[in-house]
């Protein structure tokens, strides 16, 4: 398992770095300090994920986010000290798979991780079928009347654990719980997220939803395929 830091805080790369080391000794960290070289490595080191600093020295982080989902669906990890609300949602909605404050705990970090590269791993399934949609578990590709939408690793999980429950109610809690392997707090407020841009995938009219429906202050289902 390859791990890609880009990160120029160098003692938050020596805690990481041995943090796997201790816990992870099969893993392999590599790290980079600029973002553009980041962005590289993703394409020529082909990691498994990606834990992404926002204040890098010479771009932007969401700049290399935005890079990087131009040819890549890696698992992204956004690991800021850039708690604004605006800031979650704008990582979110550019890629990210998931969003860490510092000061972290390592081992909720490592938690996170693999929890992601889990959720990559070949399943039993192949593949989803409810109602127009057909999603490829093993791919993470979705396909809706024959046309094939590009998902991220998280809408491709949140969606599956939909298509599971056939149209039943999917708590806050327990779609968090089937994501992350924690309903942490914030998640209700990730997965608005996630759901959002989702909706603008597949919904004709994401405004007004008719395939991915709400259920004020519970959580999410599926309508009933026609």
């Amino acid at each position: 398992m390859k791990v890609l830091l880009i990160e120029d805080d160098r003692e938050i790369i020596e805690a990481i770095s041995l943090a796997f080391q201790i816990r992870w000794p099969e893993a392999k960290v590599v790290s980079t300090r600029l973002g553009k070289h980041g962005v590289e490595l993703v394409e020529t080191e082909s990691p498994d994920i990606v834990i992404l600093d926002l204040g890098l020295p010479d771009i932007n982080g969401f700049e290399v986010l935005q890079q990087i989902r131009l040819f890549s669906h890696v698992p992204t990890i956004i690991l800021t000290v850039r708690s604004d609300e605006t800031d979650v949602v704008k990582g979110l909605e550019w890629g990210a798979d998931d969003y860490i404050t510092k000061p972290f705990r390592q081992m909720e970090l490592l938690a996170r991780v693999k929890a992601l590269i889990r959720r990559r791993s070949p399943s039993e399934e192949e593949q989803l079928v409810y109602g127009r949609l057909r999603l490829d578990v093993t791919t993470g590709q979705l396909y809706q009347d024959g046309k094939e939408i590009a998902l991220t690793v998280t809408e491709s999980h949140i969606l599956g654990h939909l298509m599971r429950n056939g149209g039943r109610v999917v708590t806050h809690s327990s779609l968090a719980e089937a994501v992350w392997g924690d309903d942490y707090p914030g998640a209700a407020d990730s997965l608005k997220v996630h759901i959002r841009r989702l909706r603008e995938k597949i919904e004709a009219t994401p405004g007004n939803p008719k395939i991915i429906l709400t259920r004020p202050g519970v959580g999410y289902f599926l309508a009933k395929p026609e």
